[in-house]
């Protein structure tokens, strides 16, 4: 029998992971990620998504409901080394960083994998909505989209072939509405409609600010508002509070104006009043991850998904050494420093990602 680690979160999708692996056959242990745990009743409302108590609570429920053992792991060392003070260091360059993917790489599919073989199981699993396939062409493993509405095979791009082949999506081929249905219908879970968590999950009321300014033990750097010829308009409330693209909470200015750049060098954050200037064909990419192809020797046609709520869009990839140039067939609003850019191919799996510059 081939033992699995799950990776149990307190919510509905990884409970109706385990419990389908189970059904499979599979020895299942569930194992919950203690990375930031919330210490006040306050704290315990703000961060109550995937990291909080009341997620490891809920996580317990569940398999002592599935008969199966339970585990608490603490990985909040290695959560803020690898997670959170990239976080901050990226805010704080003006850039806007998606943590969930950074923890993803370094947290579930690289320490979570070490405790996997402490305790002598095969595969890891986890209740995400994305599919393993192996490239027709390249023979190399890829992540795949998922045919549900909550697709998240943006989030997995940098997994390596050692974890793809190691990694089982038990619910990857399912809508969330079935999962629900199963929760609820087959196994009689209390979380079957828990909502999901939106947000990241150590920032409190979905407030960056404030997280930024506990972390520093300070005010965010001010600096000035400009506009594109460099003329101050103003002094912002300090970096962190800013992403590319935003309108509101930028005050009073006459007109309309958007965020076209933040450097995180002078702390300037330059405005612009044309929406149109948002958009651009180009981006760079760099800090890459391969999965199904191991490098991109000619140019490919694919299309680009440059955030999470992005609908990926046609582009072409050509390879520069170390970085990936995308240019879209049509241009694209707001695209972020410090975000990632996933390039699939026509069937859905993942050619590569990286991070944009």
């Amino acid at each position: 029998m081939k033992k699995v680690v799950v990776a149990m979160s307190g919510g509905v999708d990884s409970s109706v992971a385990a419990y389908v692996l189970k059904s499979q056959g599979y020895e299942v242990i569930g194992v919950t990620m203690s990375v930031w745990q919330a210490e006040t009743a306050e704290e315990i409302a703000a961060r109550s998504g995937c990291c909080g108590m009341t997620a490891t609570e809920d996580a317990r429920f569940v398999c002592q409901k599935l008969d199966i053992p339970h585990y608490v792991l603490n990985f909040r060392d290695v959560f803020r080394k690898r997670v959170i003070a990239p976080f901050v260091d990226e805010y704080m360059k003006g850039r806007t960083p998606n943590p969930c993917i950074a923890c993803n790489a370094f947290v579930k599919w690289e320490y979570l994998f070490d405790k996997a073989k402490a305790l002598e199981a095969d595969f890891i699993a986890t209740g995400h909505y994305a599919k393993i396939v192996r490239n027709s062409t390249t023979g190399r493993l890829t992540i795949a989209t998922s045919p549900s509405a909550k697709d998240q095979s943006y989030a997995l791009y940098n997994m390596s072939q050692e974890a793809l082949s190691r990694t089982l999506f038990p619910i990857g081929d399912m809508d969330k509405n079935d999962v629900r249905e199963i929760a609820m219908e087959q196994i009689g879970l209390r979380v079957a409609y828990k909502p999901d968590s939106q947000e990241i999950c150590f920032v409190p009321y979905r407030n960056h600010a404030v997280f930024l300014e506990e972390y520093l033990g300070g005010s965010l750097p001010a600096g000035n508002f400009v506009d594109e010829d460099g003329n101050v308009l103003g002094v912002h409330q300090g970096l962190g509070r800013y992403t590319i693209g935003q309108r509101k909470g930028l005050g009073a200015f006459g007109t309309p104006m958007f965020v076209k750049e933040i450097d995180g060098t002078t702390a300037s954050i330059t405005l612009t009043k044309d929406e149109n200037r948002l958009f651009q064909n180009t981006l760079t990419v760099g800090n890459l991850a391969f999965m199904s192809h191991e490098n991109i020797n000619t140019p490919i046609k694919c299309l680009g998904k440059i955030r999470y709520a992005h609908k990926a869009a046609p582009c072409t990839i050509t390879q520069q050494c170390d970085k990936i140039i995308a240019v879209f067939e049509e241009a694209q609003r707001a695209i972020t420093p410090g975000q990632s850019a996933v390039f699939y191919d026509d069937a859905g799996g993942i050619i590569c990602g990286g991070i944009i510059e």
